[in-house]
């Protein structure tokens, strides 16, 4: 199958998810530094609720990803891109930047509901680029100080929104969870195909 689409993030979990479903993603060139890890990332602006927040995230990263394939004469092909928040109340949970940082995450999350919002933009140029926003409720049991400390050991939840990773070790630590399990996991199935389709891409498409 040709390549369909550019993915405009460094996330092989969002990649892993897409040829799982059968797309054939193209390689974006991002030269010395990626393009899609921007000043604004994990910086919320004065204001700004936790869904604009995300939003903004990613569609920043759709239109640098123009940008990089304008400036390397790229062949024209829909660009996804997404970001995704941790919310708990209103307080966005980024990367666990230390050990330290991720116990205080921990102790936060257990015994509580939080929000996981994804947010996904498709679309090959300005013009036509369109967003979309998942949102699910996940709810952590108790987590005991002896697991928060073997978890936060490991290198698991420190490239991880809210410093956990729902389809690995931190499994363990969920009760429930309503709403998109991809979504959780940094790109939404759902949302994501309807966006493609406009674009005549997707796995049941030639």
């Amino acid at each position: 199958m040709p390549a369909c689409l550019y993915l405009a993030s460094k996330s092989p979990r969002r990649l892993e998810i897409l040829r799982n479903l059968g797309y054939a993603v193209a390689p974006l060139p991002q030269g010395g530094s990626s393009p899609f890890a921007f000043a604004g990332d994990e910086e919320r602006a004065p204001g700004e609720s936790s869904t604009d927040y995300v939003l903004r995230t990613a569609r920043t990263k759709a239109l640098q990803a123009f940008g990089e394939i304008r400036s390397r004469n790229l062949p024209r092909r829909p660009v996804v891109a997404a970001d995704t928040t941790v919310v708990l109340g209103e307080d966005i949970l980024g990367k666990p930047r230390d050990k330290a940082e991720e116990l205080q995450f921990l102790r936060r999350l257990s015994c509580q509901t939080h929000i996981v919002r994804t947010a996904v933009f498709a679309g090959t140029d300005e013009a036509n680029l369109r967003g979309l926003v998942s949102e699910s409720r996940v709810t952590f049991g108790r987590i005991t100080p002896e697991d928060m400390l073997a978890y936060a050991s490991g290198s698991e939840p420190y490239d991880k929104a809210g410093g956990y990773a729902v389809q690995g070790l931190a499994a363990v630590f969920i009760e429930k969870i309503e709403g998109s399990y991809s979504g959780i996991m940094g790109l939404p199935v759902y949302e994501t195909a309807a966006l493609l389709r406009e674009f005549g891409c997707g796995p049941f498409q030639d």
